[in-house]
């Protein structure tokens, strides 16, 4: 049973609310049932399901172990932009998760490529992952690779440690960039008051870095191209967030406010550079943008 101490910032939030937003993967129903179930106490005290939050409360609320959610094949379709015996890579569109977890149990990539690649994907990352390599968030678009060996996944996942597997982001950000090019070079943690949320902390984070380039100039935006050399969660949207350019359409970190024809952030992994696995030599995978991507551009081209 995993135990989580957790410290309220504001008052007058739901306790139901407040853990569902602090909680990774856990609904409001879940918190409500916690909350039922005495798992949620407050200076000892079991918490009422109707209790307001104060500031500087501390909660202490104990998750059972999670029931085993097993990964089942499901033909769900995929773009396929390369594939042989050792990788494939594929250009995942905004919404799908990567993998199973608490709150999406199918549906996600994993699902689909087990239907399409039978067995042969890579163990390494155990049943829930299998063949995953890293990650995209649910709302960016693109390009993803996965391994059908454990032989391909250690070469890949060594390249990623390494920082010479290129991966290449397009991305509209909010406001004009006065220089060209440049770089963010922030550590990254889990942010203190929402364990949903990563953040910039040059205490505990892990050490990140964003390389970016303007690709055009529009009227309070810019269309980026944007280089990792780390993999942080959220990495691009937390860096550009912090230099005071968030995502367009990007919730999380920028505006709480829906764009029109914008699913989530204008983001899209649109390039992958690696040294095959089986060959050593070096394979380019390019992705167009999607459609959406290419309607948001017109749309600031033509203001």
């Amino acid at each position: 049973m995993e135990r989580l101490e957790l410290t309220t910032a504001e008052a007058g939030e739901r306790c139901d609310q407040f853990l569902a937003r602090m909680v990774p993967g856990l609904t409001r129903s879940g918190a409500q049932k916690l909350l039922e179930d005495g798992a949620v106490t407050c200076g000892g005290e079991p918490v009422k399901k109707n209790r307001r939050t104060a500031p500087g409360e501390a909660y202490l609320v104990e998750l059972p172990d999670a029931g085993p959610i097993e990964a089942l094949p499901q033909n769900i379709p995929l773009d396929v932009v390369y594939e042989d015996e050792d990788v494939i890579v594929v250009n995942k569109p905004v919404g799908m998760v990567v993998h199973p977890a608490a709150g999406h149990p199918n549906g996600t990539l994993v699902n689909a490529l087990l239907y399409h690649c039978g067995n042969s994907l890579s163990g390494i990352n155990g049943k829930l992952r299998p063949g995953i390599v890293h990650r995209i968030d649910r709302d960016t678009s693109g390009l993803i690779i996965a391994a059908k060996s454990d032989t391909a996944h250690l070469s890949l996942a060594g390249q990623l440690e390494d920082h010479s597997l290129y991966r290449e982001y397009h991305a509209v950000a909010v406001g004009g960039f006065r220089e060209d090019l440049g770089a963010v070079d922030a550590p990254i943690a889990r942010h203190p008051a929402d364990r949903k949320r990563m953040a910039v902390d040059r205490e505990k984070g892990k050490w990140a870095v964003t390389r970016w380039e303007v690709l055009e100039r529009y009227s309070g935006y810019t269309y980026l191209k944007c280089r990792l050399e780390t993999g942080r969660t959220h990495q691009i949207r937390v860096h550009l967030a912090s230099i005071g350019h968030p995502l367009l359409g990007d919730m999380v970190y920028g505006v709480k406010k829906p764009v029109p024809g914008l699913a989530g952030q204008c983001l899209h992994a649109k390039r992958l550079s690696f040294v095959h696995p089986r060959t050593g030599k070096r394979l380019e995978v390019e992705c167009p943008l999607p459609d959406w991507f290419e309607a948001v551009k017109k749309r600031l081209q033509n203001r």
